[in-house]
């Protein structure tokens, strides 16, 4: 089964990197990425590469070569689906924040959206990619839709999970760990489909990386990676209030803990919580699922997951508010970082959202600097939460330009992003310009406690 066009439904931070390195690596494949969005699409095909709407390091170098070879960028979704032999589905899955399974379920109205386009418009065979993050058995949803619209085309639905980190994901996806592919392995003709797809990544993944499943064990995995992972921030993360209160460090902690080779030094850095668009959709989905089922000891494992994170976050705003003698009211509170973590300008589930509005709760004010998001995401993250009016979110909360704007004339500096420029930032500068005390939380354990302690400020790290 030979592929020579690919479309794309979803120009999101998976979608666009994603097609962007197949285009790269596979110059004679055409990939078209599609979404209604016309402002991202514009954004997608300025002229001037680093305006493209995702800043992720080395990504406009990869569009730059591909994009009018053989990666397109078009709004004309019926077209790319029509000329498509594969069509990846890339759009999003938010938790329901309606109806049955509210606050947990993934909303899969858009993957039905999708769907019943492709069944609608395709009048050849196609096989169809779940690249977005999807409940267990919604392949089985996906093939019931397009298999019942009557008009005589064959699908094979593949689920392909991606393991993308923000800030690194040009490189997870030039340098895999492993690419799942999942699909209907009892079957010749799924077999093909799950070959067409091998063959790709062939291009540049070793066969050995490349593991087949059946669909249901690739869509399971996905959640349980993102599971695994974000548990492992939560066990950290609750060891380090008790660091705190005992003397011990939890850097010291995860460092002794790490070298133990079973267990592995990677996500065991204690911050002020974990955040962007997976892992707490993910496990919300797996304690859906699990309670779905009856184990209701499974649902009740994974969302101590949640409830630790949610934890970190208002222990450590509440901690701001304490150590400023338990009132910020009036008191300007400069917030250094918004993005969930560093080289990424996705916000989603970011830990300083909810910092920065438990901190307004206690009538603070509050500014803002982070190198990457822009100002207008900023008040739409705080707006989304519905906590006060926009107008009241616009009116004590300042974005700047620039660390020093946000810091002179504060009483306390928070770290919620770990930017690399914070390490470098002239903190004696800083230091002076400040109200004093000079009050200074590290929720990324990014700096170096003796040399700010030494400038003057008071400090508190987490963990320590």
């Amino acid at each position: 089964m030979i592929i020579k066009n690919i479309c794309c439904i979803g120009a999101g931070y998976v979608g666009g990197p994603t097609m962007a390195v197949i285009a790269q690596k596979c110059p004679e494949i055409d990939v078209t990425v599609v979404d209604i969005n016309k402002e991202r699409i514009d954004a997608w095909n300025d002229e001037d590469v680093e305006n493209i709407p995702i800043y992720e390091p080395g990504l406009s170098a990869v569009v730059k070569e591909a994009r009018g070879r053989n990666l397109f960028f078009s709004t004309d979704v019926d077209a790319a689906i029509d000329k498509a032999d594969m069509i990846f589905i890339s759009v999003n899955t938010p938790t329901k924040t309606y109806g049955i399974g509210k606050g947990m379920a993934a909303d899969l109205k858009f993957i039905e959206l999708c769907a019943r386009q492709i069944a609608r418009v395709a009048k050849n065979d196609k096989i169809v990619v779940e690249k977005s993050t999807l409940p267990v058995r919604t392949a089985e949803a996906l093939k019931n839709i397009l298999d019942n619209t009557g008009n005589g085309v064959n699908y094979q639905i593949l689920s392909n999970p991606e393991f993308l980190a923000e800030g690194t994901a040009v490189d997870d996806l030039m340098n895999p760990d492993r690419v799942l592919i999942g699909g209907d392995i009892d079957t010749e003709e799924g077999k093909q489909a799950v070959e067409a797809l091998v063959d790709i990544y062939a291009h540049w993944v070793s066969r050995e990386r490349l593991l087949t499943t059946n669909v249901w064990s690739s869509e399971l995995s996905k959640l349980t990676a993102n599971a695994f992972l974000a548990q492992r921030v939560s066990s950290i993360n609750a060891m380090s209030e008790l660091c705190e209160k005992t003397g011990a460090d939890v850097n010291e902690v995860a460092k002794a803990v790490g070298m133990d080779s079973r267990i592995g030094p990677k996500f065991l850095k204690s911050s002020v919580g974990f955040g962007g668009s997976c892992f707490q959709k993910d496990i919300l989905n797996l304690v859906y699922i699990s309670k779905s089922f009856g184990l209701n000891e499974v649902a009740d494992y994974w969302e101590q997951v949640i409830l630790m994170n949610d934890h970190q976050k208002r222990r450590f705003a509440a901690k701001i508010v304490q150590t400023l003698f338990n009132t910020v009211s009036g008191k300007k509170i400069a917030l250094l970082g918004w993005a969930f973590k560093k080289d990424t300008n996705d916000t989603r589930e970011s830990a300083a959202i909810y910092v920065a509005d438990y901190l307004l709760n206690e009538q603070a004010e509050v500014m803002v600097y982070d190198p990457k998001v822009k100002t207008e995401q900023i008040y739409a993250d705080l707006d989304y939460l519905n906590t006060r009016s926009s107008e009241e979110n616009r009116a004590r909360v300042k974005v700047v330009n620039t660390p020093y704007e946000a810091t002179k004339d504060s009483h306390a500096v928070a770290v919620l992003t770990e930017w690399d420029e914070f390490i470098a930032l002239d903190w004696k500068k800083i230091y002076e310009e400040m109200l004093k005390p000079a009050f200074l939380f590290d929720g990324r354990r990014l700096l170096e406690r003796k040399t700010k302690e030494e400038i003057g400020f008071e400090f508190y790290a987490i963990g320590s």
